[in-house]
Protein backbone atom coordinates (compact mmCIF):
# COMPACT_ATOMS: atom_id res chain seq x y z
CA UNK A 1 0.00 0.00 0.00
CA UNK A 2 1.01 3.59 -0.74
CA UNK A 3 2.30 6.16 1.70
CA UNK A 4 -1.07 8.04 0.26
CA UNK A 5 -3.33 5.40 0.42
CA UNK A 6 -2.09 4.64 4.29
CA UNK A 7 -3.17 8.36 5.23
CA UNK A 8 -6.11 8.06 3.33
CA UNK A 9 -6.92 4.43 5.37
CA UNK A 10 -5.87 6.81 8.62
CA UNK A 11 -9.07 9.25 7.98
CA UNK A 12 -11.75 7.08 8.88
CA UNK A 13 -10.34 7.05 12.55
CA UNK A 14 -10.53 10.83 12.82
CA UNK A 15 -14.34 9.61 14.00
CA UNK A 16 -13.20 6.93 15.99
CA UNK A 17 -15.44 7.32 19.87
CA UNK A 18 -11.54 6.51 21.20
CA UNK A 19 -10.53 10.41 21.85
CA UNK A 20 -6.59 9.29 22.01
CA UNK A 21 -7.16 7.04 18.71
CA UNK A 22 -8.81 10.85 17.00
CA UNK A 23 -5.42 12.40 18.41
CA UNK A 24 -3.07 9.87 17.01
CA UNK A 25 -4.71 9.95 13.51
CA UNK A 26 -4.50 13.51 13.23
CA UNK A 27 -0.84 13.93 14.47
CA UNK A 28 -0.36 11.55 11.60
CA UNK A 29 -1.76 13.70 9.45
CA UNK A 30 -0.98 17.16 10.25
CA UNK A 31 2.62 16.62 8.69
CA UNK A 32 1.17 16.74 5.32
CA UNK A 33 -0.27 19.91 5.77
CA UNK A 34 1.95 22.58 4.97
CA UNK A 35 2.54 23.95 1.21
CA UNK A 36 5.09 21.44 -0.20
CA UNK A 37 4.37 18.23 1.69
CA UNK A 38 4.55 15.10 -0.55
CA UNK A 39 0.93 14.24 0.10
CA UNK A 40 -1.04 17.55 0.80
CA UNK A 41 -3.29 16.88 -2.29
CA UNK A 42 -5.04 14.21 -0.13
CA UNK A 43 -6.80 17.46 1.46
CA UNK A 44 -8.29 18.50 -1.86
CA UNK A 45 -10.07 15.46 -2.74
CA UNK A 46 -12.94 13.20 -1.21
CA UNK A 47 -11.66 10.10 0.98
CA UNK A 48 -15.07 8.17 0.21
CA UNK A 49 -15.33 5.25 -2.09
CA UNK A 50 -16.52 7.42 -4.73
CA UNK A 51 -13.12 8.62 -5.72
CA UNK A 52 -12.11 12.20 -6.29
CA UNK A 53 -14.80 14.77 -5.16
CA UNK A 54 -15.80 18.58 -5.15
CA UNK A 55 -13.87 19.92 -2.38
CA UNK A 56 -17.16 20.97 -0.95
CA UNK A 57 -17.66 17.37 -0.23
CA UNK A 58 -14.71 16.63 1.07
CA UNK A 59 -14.93 14.40 4.79
CA UNK A 60 -11.30 14.54 5.06
CA UNK A 61 -11.99 18.67 5.88
CA UNK A 62 -15.23 18.20 7.86
CA UNK A 63 -13.74 15.73 10.13
CA UNK A 64 -11.22 17.90 10.98
CA UNK A 65 -13.27 21.37 11.11
CA UNK A 66 -15.28 19.11 13.87
CA UNK A 67 -12.49 18.63 15.86
CA UNK A 68 -11.48 21.91 15.95
CA UNK A 69 -13.88 21.12 18.82
CA UNK A 70 -12.17 18.28 20.94
CA UNK A 71 -9.84 18.38 23.63
CA UNK A 72 -6.94 20.53 23.80
CA UNK A 73 -4.17 18.23 21.61
CA UNK A 74 -6.66 17.18 18.99
CA UNK A 75 -8.17 20.44 18.95
CA UNK A 76 -4.81 22.29 18.47
CA UNK A 77 -3.63 19.59 15.57
CA UNK A 78 -6.75 20.96 14.17
CA UNK A 79 -6.39 23.94 13.96
CA UNK A 80 -2.74 24.04 12.61
CA UNK A 81 -4.19 21.60 9.69
CA UNK A 82 -6.68 23.92 8.96
CA UNK A 83 -4.57 26.95 9.01
CA UNK A 84 -1.94 25.25 7.01
CA UNK A 85 -4.66 24.51 4.25
CA UNK A 86 -6.44 27.68 4.30
CA UNK A 87 -3.55 28.86 1.82
CA UNK A 88 -5.61 26.97 -1.10
CA UNK A 89 -8.15 28.54 -2.49
CA UNK A 90 -10.37 25.49 -3.43
CA UNK A 91 -11.30 24.98 0.52
CA UNK A 92 -12.07 28.80 1.67
CA UNK A 93 -15.83 27.59 0.67
CA UNK A 94 -16.34 24.57 2.87
CA UNK A 95 -14.05 26.49 5.64
CA UNK A 96 -16.04 29.51 5.56
CA UNK A 97 -19.14 28.48 5.68
CA UNK A 98 -21.83 29.78 7.99
CA UNK A 99 -21.93 27.31 10.96
CA UNK A 100 -17.79 26.81 11.19
CA UNK A 101 -17.32 30.83 9.97
CA UNK A 102 -19.78 31.38 13.39
CA UNK A 103 -17.79 28.81 15.63
CA UNK A 104 -14.45 30.33 14.92
CA UNK A 105 -15.63 33.83 15.05
CA UNK A 106 -17.03 32.80 18.70
CA UNK A 107 -14.36 30.83 19.90
CA UNK A 108 -12.37 33.90 19.47
CA UNK A 109 -14.57 36.48 21.25
CA UNK A 110 -14.61 34.26 24.17
CA UNK A 111 -12.23 35.31 26.85
CA UNK A 112 -11.37 31.59 28.32
CA UNK A 113 -10.73 30.15 24.75
CA UNK A 114 -7.32 28.13 25.07
CA UNK A 115 -6.40 28.25 21.32
CA UNK A 116 -8.14 31.59 20.21
CA UNK A 117 -4.46 33.01 18.58
CA UNK A 118 -4.73 29.49 16.25
CA UNK A 119 -8.13 30.60 15.29
CA UNK A 120 -7.55 34.34 14.32
CA UNK A 121 -4.60 32.64 12.02
CA UNK A 122 -7.30 31.03 10.62
CA UNK A 123 -9.78 33.83 10.10
CA UNK A 124 -6.73 36.01 9.14
CA UNK A 125 -6.10 33.44 6.02
CA UNK A 126 -9.88 32.99 4.87
CA UNK A 127 -10.21 36.85 5.11
CA UNK A 128 -7.47 37.01 2.34
CA UNK A 129 -10.61 35.58 -0.18
CA UNK A 130 -13.34 38.83 -0.55
CA UNK A 131 -16.47 36.50 -0.15
CA UNK A 132 -15.27 35.64 3.09
CA UNK A 133 -15.15 39.47 3.91
CA UNK A 134 -18.00 39.70 2.52
CA UNK A 135 -19.71 37.15 4.83
CA UNK A 136 -17.72 38.34 8.44
CA UNK A 137 -18.89 41.72 7.52
CA UNK A 138 -22.90 40.52 8.20
CA UNK A 139 -22.04 37.93 10.45
CA UNK A 140 -23.92 37.40 13.80
CA UNK A 141 -23.35 35.47 16.73
CA UNK A 142 -25.80 34.57 20.07
CA UNK A 143 -25.16 36.11 22.73
CA UNK A 144 -26.00 35.15 26.89
CA UNK A 145 -25.79 38.06 29.02
CA UNK A 146 -23.35 36.44 31.99
CA UNK A 147 -22.78 38.71 34.84
CA UNK A 148 -19.62 36.87 36.02
CA UNK A 149 -17.91 37.12 32.64
CA UNK A 150 -15.87 40.16 32.13
CA UNK A 151 -17.22 40.84 28.67
CA UNK A 152 -20.65 40.33 30.15
CA UNK A 153 -22.19 37.84 27.46
CA UNK A 154 -21.08 34.56 26.58
CA UNK A 155 -20.97 33.81 22.93
CA UNK A 156 -23.30 30.04 22.75
CA UNK A 157 -21.43 29.05 19.93
CA UNK A 158 -17.78 28.87 21.60
CA UNK A 159 -18.75 25.40 23.79
CA UNK A 160 -16.22 23.44 22.73
CA UNK A 161 -13.39 20.66 24.77
CA UNK A 162 -11.12 23.69 25.24
CA UNK A 163 -13.37 26.39 25.97
CA UNK A 164 -16.55 25.15 28.30
CA UNK A 165 -19.80 26.52 29.33
CA UNK A 166 -19.78 29.06 32.44
CA UNK A 167 -21.19 27.27 35.41
CA UNK A 168 -23.64 28.17 36.02
CA UNK A 169 -25.28 28.31 32.39
CA UNK A 170 -26.37 31.90 31.94
CA UNK A 171 -30.15 32.01 31.91
CA UNK A 172 -32.23 34.04 29.24
CA UNK A 173 -32.82 33.55 25.57
CA UNK A 174 -29.50 34.75 23.33
CA UNK A 175 -29.39 37.65 21.49
CA UNK A 176 -27.73 38.10 18.09
CA UNK A 177 -25.16 41.04 17.70
CA UNK A 178 -22.86 41.92 14.70
CA UNK A 179 -19.78 39.75 14.82
CA UNK A 180 -16.95 42.40 13.63
CA UNK A 181 -18.11 45.37 16.70
CA UNK A 182 -17.40 42.91 19.23
CA UNK A 183 -13.89 41.37 17.51
CA UNK A 184 -12.44 44.44 17.65
CA UNK A 185 -13.40 44.78 21.77
CA UNK A 186 -11.78 41.51 22.55
CA UNK A 187 -8.95 42.79 20.06
CA UNK A 188 -8.43 45.97 22.49
CA UNK A 189 -9.29 43.21 25.66
CA UNK A 190 -6.39 40.96 25.17
CA UNK A 191 -3.65 43.34 24.48
CA UNK A 192 -3.66 45.16 28.13
CA UNK A 193 -1.49 48.41 28.64
CA UNK A 194 0.40 46.52 31.59
CA UNK A 195 2.11 43.01 30.63
CA UNK A 196 0.64 40.20 32.45
CA UNK A 197 2.41 36.90 32.66
CA UNK A 198 0.36 34.59 34.66
CA UNK A 199 -2.37 33.38 31.97
CA UNK A 200 -5.16 33.10 34.52
CA UNK A 201 -5.14 36.51 35.44
CA UNK A 202 -4.56 37.93 31.86
CA UNK A 203 -8.56 39.37 30.37
CA UNK A 204 -8.05 37.25 27.64
CA UNK A 205 -5.75 33.87 27.03
CA UNK A 206 -5.19 34.76 23.34
CA UNK A 207 -3.32 37.24 22.31
CA UNK A 208 -5.19 37.76 19.32
CA UNK A 209 -2.50 39.86 17.76
CA UNK A 210 -3.39 38.29 14.12
CA UNK A 211 -7.00 39.80 14.31
CA UNK A 212 -5.18 42.80 12.90
CA UNK A 213 -4.44 41.09 9.82
CA UNK A 214 -7.94 40.11 9.18
CA UNK A 215 -8.77 44.20 9.87
CA UNK A 216 -6.29 44.56 6.79
CA UNK A 217 -7.92 42.44 4.76
CA UNK A 218 -11.60 43.54 5.85
CA UNK A 219 -10.60 47.34 5.02
CA UNK A 220 -9.14 46.86 1.37
CA UNK A 221 -13.04 46.16 0.32
CA UNK A 222 -15.60 49.45 -0.13
CA UNK A 223 -17.76 47.68 2.15
CA UNK A 224 -14.74 46.67 5.16
CA UNK A 225 -13.54 50.45 5.00
CA UNK A 226 -17.26 51.82 5.48
CA UNK A 227 -17.66 49.58 8.27
CA UNK A 228 -14.77 51.30 10.04
CA UNK A 229 -14.90 54.49 8.69
CA UNK A 230 -19.18 54.82 10.17
CA UNK A 231 -19.99 55.55 13.66
CA UNK A 232 -21.69 52.78 15.72
CA UNK A 233 -22.37 52.33 19.73
CA UNK A 234 -19.76 51.26 21.96
CA UNK A 235 -22.61 48.31 23.06
CA UNK A 236 -22.86 45.72 20.97
CA UNK A 237 -26.90 45.78 21.40
CA UNK A 238 -26.36 49.02 20.14
CA UNK A 239 -27.61 50.46 23.58
CA UNK A 240 -25.33 53.07 24.40
CA UNK A 241 -25.36 56.54 23.00
CA UNK A 242 -22.24 57.08 22.75
CA UNK A 243 -21.03 56.71 19.38
CA UNK A 244 -17.56 56.12 17.69
CA UNK A 245 -15.56 55.01 14.68
CA UNK A 246 -14.68 51.36 14.89
CA UNK A 247 -11.14 52.31 13.61
CA UNK A 248 -10.57 54.89 16.30
CA UNK A 249 -10.15 51.76 18.62
CA UNK A 250 -7.65 50.28 16.57
CA UNK A 251 -5.36 53.43 16.37
CA UNK A 252 -3.22 52.59 19.44
CA UNK A 253 -1.73 49.98 18.54
CA UNK A 254 0.59 51.57 16.12
CA UNK A 255 3.51 51.65 18.46
CA UNK A 256 2.59 48.20 19.97
CA UNK A 257 5.38 45.86 20.27
CA UNK A 258 3.91 43.30 18.38
CA UNK A 259 5.15 43.23 14.58
CA UNK A 260 1.99 41.38 13.69
CA UNK A 261 -0.45 43.52 15.82
CA UNK A 262 1.02 47.03 14.28
CA UNK A 263 1.21 45.95 10.92
CA UNK A 264 -2.18 45.36 10.27
CA UNK A 265 -3.64 47.95 12.30
CA UNK A 266 -0.78 50.17 10.08
CA UNK A 267 -2.24 48.42 6.36
CA UNK A 268 -6.03 49.36 7.92
CA UNK A 269 -5.45 52.60 8.50
CA UNK A 270 -3.85 53.27 5.00
CA UNK A 271 -7.00 51.03 3.55
CA UNK A 272 -9.00 53.60 5.37
CA UNK A 273 -7.56 56.63 4.21
CA UNK A 274 -7.87 55.34 0.34
CA UNK A 275 -11.67 56.95 1.06
CA UNK A 276 -10.91 60.47 0.58
CA UNK A 277 -14.45 61.76 1.77
CA UNK A 278 -13.18 60.06 4.73
CA UNK A 279 -9.93 62.43 5.35
CA UNK A 280 -11.61 65.16 7.45
CA UNK A 281 -12.60 62.80 9.77
CA UNK A 282 -9.16 60.89 9.91
CA UNK A 283 -7.63 64.10 11.35
CA UNK A 284 -10.10 65.96 12.89
CA UNK A 285 -9.17 65.99 16.45
CA UNK A 286 -11.74 64.49 19.44
CA UNK A 287 -13.66 67.85 20.34
CA UNK A 288 -14.65 67.99 16.88
CA UNK A 289 -17.77 65.57 15.71
CA UNK A 290 -17.90 65.00 12.15
CA UNK A 291 -19.51 62.71 9.79
CA UNK A 292 -18.57 60.41 6.71
CA UNK A 293 -20.53 60.50 3.77
CA UNK A 294 -22.65 58.84 3.04
CA UNK A 295 -23.52 58.04 6.76
CA UNK A 296 -25.12 61.35 8.22
CA UNK A 297 -24.21 60.14 11.74
CA UNK A 298 -21.85 62.09 13.73
CA UNK A 299 -18.89 61.24 16.33
CA UNK A 300 -15.51 62.22 17.34
CA UNK A 301 -13.01 62.91 14.93
CA UNK A 302 -10.16 60.10 15.02
CA UNK A 303 -7.27 62.46 15.52
CA UNK A 304 -5.24 59.77 13.19
CA UNK A 305 -1.66 61.58 12.56
CA UNK A 306 -0.25 61.70 15.82
CA UNK A 307 -0.37 57.77 15.54
CA UNK A 308 0.78 57.64 12.06
CA UNK A 309 3.57 60.57 13.13
CA UNK A 310 5.01 58.50 15.95
CA UNK A 311 6.34 55.25 14.67
CA UNK A 312 8.27 57.18 11.68
CA UNK A 313 9.91 59.78 14.76
CA UNK A 314 13.01 59.26 16.13
CA UNK A 315 14.89 61.16 19.25
CA UNK A 316 15.54 64.35 16.76
CA UNK A 317 15.38 67.89 18.40
CA UNK A 318 13.48 70.31 16.88
CA UNK A 319 13.92 73.99 16.90
CA UNK A 320 11.05 75.26 19.15
CA UNK A 321 9.08 76.80 16.03
CA UNK A 322 9.22 73.81 14.28
CA UNK A 323 8.35 71.97 17.62
CA UNK A 324 5.03 73.79 18.08
CA UNK A 325 3.61 72.85 14.61
CA UNK A 326 3.98 68.86 15.68
CA UNK A 327 1.33 67.33 17.97
CA UNK A 328 1.83 67.43 21.11
CA UNK A 329 2.42 63.34 21.75
CA UNK A 330 5.85 64.22 19.20
CA UNK A 331 6.97 67.34 21.49
CA UNK A 332 9.74 66.50 23.44
CA UNK A 333 10.09 63.08 22.89
CA UNK A 334 12.55 61.09 24.89
CA UNK A 335 16.66 60.62 23.56
CA UNK A 336 15.55 56.96 23.53
CA UNK A 337 12.61 57.24 21.16
CA UNK A 338 13.07 54.58 18.19
CA UNK A 339 11.40 54.47 14.90
CA UNK A 340 9.49 51.54 13.72
CA UNK A 341 12.50 49.18 13.19
CA UNK A 342 10.20 47.50 10.32
CA UNK A 343 10.54 48.90 6.89
CA UNK A 344 7.07 47.52 5.23
CA UNK A 345 5.41 49.19 8.34
CA UNK A 346 7.62 52.23 8.20
CA UNK A 347 6.50 52.61 3.97
CA UNK A 348 2.75 51.75 4.88
CA UNK A 349 2.27 54.93 7.13
CA UNK A 350 4.18 56.90 4.84
CA UNK A 351 1.58 55.75 2.23
CA UNK A 352 -0.96 56.68 4.67
CA UNK A 353 0.43 60.18 4.47
CA UNK A 354 1.01 60.30 0.22
CA UNK A 355 -2.89 59.16 0.59
CA UNK A 356 -3.57 62.10 3.32
CA UNK A 357 -2.42 64.35 0.62
CA UNK A 358 -4.74 64.10 -1.92
CA UNK A 359 -7.05 66.75 -1.25
CA UNK A 360 -6.01 70.03 -0.92
CA UNK A 361 -7.39 70.33 2.62
CA UNK A 362 -5.01 67.31 3.50
CA UNK A 363 -2.22 68.97 2.67
CA UNK A 364 -2.65 72.00 4.32
CA UNK A 365 -3.52 70.49 7.57
CA UNK A 366 -0.49 68.19 7.49
CA UNK A 367 1.78 71.46 6.39
CA UNK A 368 0.50 73.09 9.64
CA UNK A 369 1.10 69.76 12.02
CA UNK A 370 4.63 69.34 11.15
CA UNK A 371 4.64 66.49 8.89
CA UNK A 372 7.20 67.87 7.37
CA UNK A 373 9.84 68.28 9.96
CA UNK A 374 8.97 64.42 10.68
CA UNK A 375 9.72 63.02 7.34
CA UNK A 376 12.35 64.95 7.01
CA UNK A 377 14.43 63.58 9.94
CA UNK A 378 13.38 60.37 8.63
CA UNK A 379 14.78 60.50 5.54
CA UNK A 380 18.53 61.24 6.94
CA UNK A 381 18.23 58.42 8.84
CA UNK A 382 16.70 55.88 6.25
CA UNK A 383 18.48 53.17 4.67
CA UNK A 384 15.23 51.37 2.61
CA UNK A 385 15.81 52.85 -0.89
CA UNK A 386 12.43 52.26 -1.16
CA UNK A 387 10.86 54.27 1.94
CA UNK A 388 13.02 56.91 1.13
CA UNK A 389 12.00 57.35 -2.78
CA UNK A 390 8.01 57.47 -0.62
CA UNK A 391 9.56 60.11 1.32
CA UNK A 392 10.88 62.03 -1.47
CA UNK A 393 7.27 61.88 -2.84
CA UNK A 394 5.59 62.90 0.21
CA UNK A 395 8.31 66.03 0.65
CA UNK A 396 7.45 67.23 -3.29
CA UNK A 397 3.54 67.13 -2.46
CA UNK A 398 4.07 68.99 0.93
CA UNK A 399 6.72 71.21 -0.94
CA UNK A 400 4.82 72.45 -4.10
CA UNK A 401 3.38 75.78 -4.75
CA UNK A 402 -0.40 76.06 -4.42
CA UNK A 403 -1.79 77.88 -7.55
CA UNK A 404 -5.35 78.65 -8.73
CA UNK A 405 -5.03 75.16 -10.22
CA UNK A 406 -4.97 73.21 -6.90
CA UNK A 407 -7.21 75.87 -4.67
CA UNK A 408 -10.43 74.01 -5.18
CA UNK A 409 -8.68 70.36 -5.11
CA UNK A 410 -10.92 68.52 -3.41
CA UNK A 411 -13.20 70.86 -1.98
CA UNK A 412 -16.25 69.17 -3.33
CA UNK A 413 -15.53 66.57 -1.12
CA UNK A 414 -14.25 68.14 1.60
CA UNK A 415 -18.08 70.16 1.29
CA UNK A 416 -19.99 67.08 2.13
CA UNK A 417 -18.18 66.53 5.19
CA UNK A 418 -20.08 68.05 8.30
CA UNK A 419 -18.01 69.34 11.28
CA UNK A 420 -19.74 70.28 14.51
CA UNK A 421 -18.36 71.52 17.76
CA UNK A 422 -18.60 69.12 20.47
CA UNK A 423 -20.05 70.51 23.71
CA UNK A 424 -17.58 70.56 25.89
CA UNK A 425 -16.19 67.73 25.33
CA UNK A 426 -0.05 43.72 4.88
CA UNK A 427 0.31 38.55 4.65
CA UNK A 428 -0.84 34.22 4.84
CA UNK A 429 -0.06 31.76 7.64
CA UNK A 430 1.77 29.57 5.46
CA UNK A 431 2.97 26.96 7.99
CA UNK A 432 2.85 26.53 11.80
Amino acid sequence: MSDAAQLKELAQFLRDKNPQVRQIALANLVGQTPKGSPHRDIFYTGVGAGGLQHPQDNELIRDIKILCRDQLATAHDAFRALVNLSDNSLLVGVLSEPSFLKFIVSYILNYQATLADLASMLLSNLTAASSVCTALLSLKVPLLPDSKSPMGWFPVDSRCGTCPAPVPYPTGEPREALALPMLIDAFVRAAPAVDIQELDKRPHKGDLHFLASVFANLSTTPAGRTFFLTPRPSDPFGEDVDMEYPLSKLLAFTEHKDTIRRGGVASTIKNCAFHTPAHRALLANENEKVTVPPSTVTAPGMDILPYVLLPLAGPEEFDLEDQELLPPALQFLPPTKKREPDPVIRLTHVETLLLLCTTRWGRDYLRTHGVYEVVRALHENEEVEKVSEHVERLVNLLKRDEGPQTLKDGEDIIKEVVVEESEDEDSKIEEI
